[in-house]
């Protein structure tokens, strides 16, 4: 009989740590614990260390007003001075909030008993992050927006010890082909902050449309932003008639950027040059190597024209623009492009020939004379940008010629460009089309599928990669982190971006968070089915089963 009760409790610890417990966190914190016993935290009062900056007080704040909400009984939220020492004599109960300094900046801790739950952080990251986890120890509806009281809302006891394996873990988003208004873009972000991604990659500029405004070119804002209808389907000689377009004003973009940061979120703004620029040069005709007339791609592809890099002037307007685009992002990177440029424009312009003939450039064997024109519009933003306090990141194109030194190189054409890069000493970040491209089907059979760009890319393909491939063991310390491309062209509603989006960022976020060896494909797709549907679900995702 007692070895029966044994058997028994065991069993109702591993049912606890399964349905609403340790099992059901995404991703898998590094180090779990279940202990026995559980904590209410619907009613508990709720305390922050002081020392946490605003952004953490106002996260925990606004997490015990949810509690409060949808449980149906108030958690007093309060930041009283002298926290520390009053939980390390054991007297506060209820959730703690701790400021520790011994911690890593996106590392924390949980420690919950039946009488408290602490949480220790030395950082808002960490704050945010603890905030994800207790989220989703407690029922689902905490994701909701109306009232559960009559679900139990406890947790378990346990010991979390938590941080994630790469630094840099990003999501991307098109808003050139497709155009996604603020409220669109803070959902996508919202979900992010959910699985603790902490990179917004805002694709902003292409040859189908120019989505930011810049005070010192306005015709970015009035010309570029607009196309004259758009390919309909697969048919590229189509066109729907109808005219399409939209921007971000700049204090759209800054409320965007504060909404991001608010949830542990850098975003990292790109402007693509020297290709893709058609629509730029359909309000800026002098700034192309023909002089025009150019027009915003009504289809998708890569256009032949670019901006002509031979005259000053283009270097004027890329520097303008880029100071305006410095001013609103305050992270430290500004992503450039550098992929898909075509260089038959270059090689029959006169003026980029004399360009090329005055800095010595020529065919080597390895990279023609205008690779090596490129790479002279890369080092020159590069060099640009530093004086603004920035680095850039570019497509793995930028490797083609010569990278100056403290560049990042986002390898998206398979793993050679991050391993190539970090040989050389270069930062690189990885985004292979293999296993990174959201816009890519999610089965096999195209039947019951939305239209997408071509190739596929499956849940259980995206939770397969191995980030470190390749890379020497001595190199693997330049790569910063994975990320997911979400490109736009055949997606032109919430509802299809999300389905392309969920639950493949949930494997993810696992692949960019949990540590080497740690992730179980098994318990991943259980608790897909059996605890993150229902969280989707509660929040109002619409997701592919």
């Amino acid at each position: 009989m007692k070895r029966l009760t044994t058997l028994l409790a065991a069993f109702l610890i591993a049912l606890c740590a399964h349905a609403g417990g340790l099992d059901g966190i995404v991703p898998l914190p590094m180090k779990a614990t279940l202990l026995k016993g559980s904590l209410r935290l619907s009613g508990a009062p709720v305390k922050c260390d002081p020392a946490f900056d605003e952004t953490a007080r106002e996260a925990v704040a606004a997490f015990a007003a949810q509690l409060g909400y949808v449980s149906g009984r108030a958690c007093p939220f309060s930041a009283p001075v002298g926290l520390s020492g009053a939980a390390a004599s054991g007297k506060v109960k209820g959730l703690v909030f701790l400021k520790d300094a011994s911690l890593e900046p996106e590392a924390y801790s949980l420690d919950v008993s039946t009488r408290r739950a602490v949480v220790r952080a030395s950082s808002t990251s960490g704050v945010l992050y603890a905030l994800q986890t207790l989220r989703q120890l407690l029922p689902a509806a905490i994701y909701g927006t109306g009232t559960a009281d009559r679900e139990r809302w406890v947790i378990p006891a346990c010991l979390i010890e938590d941080r994630p394996r790469f630094a840099w873990r990003g999501m991307h988003l098109d808003s050139s082909r497709h155009f996604w208004s603020v409220d669109e873009v803070k959902r996508y972000l919202d979900v992010m902050a959910m699985y603790k991604l902490n990179r917004f990659h805002w694709h902003l500029t292409d040859d189908q449309g120019w989505r930011i405004e810049i005070k010192a070119y306005p015709l970015l804002s009035q010309i570029a932003c607009w196309r004259e209808g758009t390919m309909i389907g697969r048919d590229f000689d189509s066109n729907d008639g109808i005219r399409y377009g939209g921007f971000y004003s700049q204090d759209e973009i800054r409320e965007v950027v504060d909404y991001a940061a608010a949830r542990g979120i850098t975003v990292v703004p790109e402007i693509d040059l020297p290709g893709h620029m058609l629509a730029a040069l359909s309000a800026y005709p002098e700034l192309g190597c023909t002089g025009g007339p150019y027009a915003a791609w009504t289809r998708w592809g890569v256009s032949d024209q670019v901006l002509c890099v031979g005259r000053e002037s283009t270097f004027t307007f890329l520097e303008t623009v880029l100071s305006e685009v410095a001013e609103l992002f305050p992270g430290e990177y500004i992503h450039i492009g550098g992929d898909e440029c075509p260089k038959d424009e270059w090689k029959k312009c006169p003026d980029c020939q004399a360009k090329i003939r005055e800095l010595g450039l020529h065919d080597d064997g390895r990279f023609t004379a205008e690779q090596y024109l490129q790479s002279y519009v890369t080092k020159r933003i590069q060099a640009f940008l530093a004086t603004k306090g920035k680095k850039i990141i570019g497509w793995d194109e930028i490797l083609e010629g010569e990278l100056a030194p403290g560049a990042t190189v986002m390898s998206w054409r398979g793993m050679a460009g991050a391993q190539e890069a970090s040989r050389k000493g270069f930062d690189a970040i990885l985004t292979p089309t293999s296993h990174c491209y959201f816009d890519y089907r999610q089965a096999e059979d195209p039947a019951g599928e939305p239209l997408g760009f071509g190739g596929v890319v499956t849940l259980e393909r995206i939770y397969s990669f191995d980030p470190l491939d390749g890379i020497a063991p001595e190199d693997a310390r330049h790569i910063l982190g994975v990320q997911a491309n979400l490109w736009t062209e055949y997606i032109s509603t919430p509802e299809h971006l999300e389905y392309m989006l969920l639950p493949r960022l949930l494997a993810l976020s696992e692949v960019q968070w949990c540590q080497e060896g740690q992730r179980d494909p098994e318990r991943f797709l259980r608790v897909l089915a059996e605890h993150e549907y229902p969280v989707l679900d509660a929040a109002g995702y619409n997701y592919r089963k």
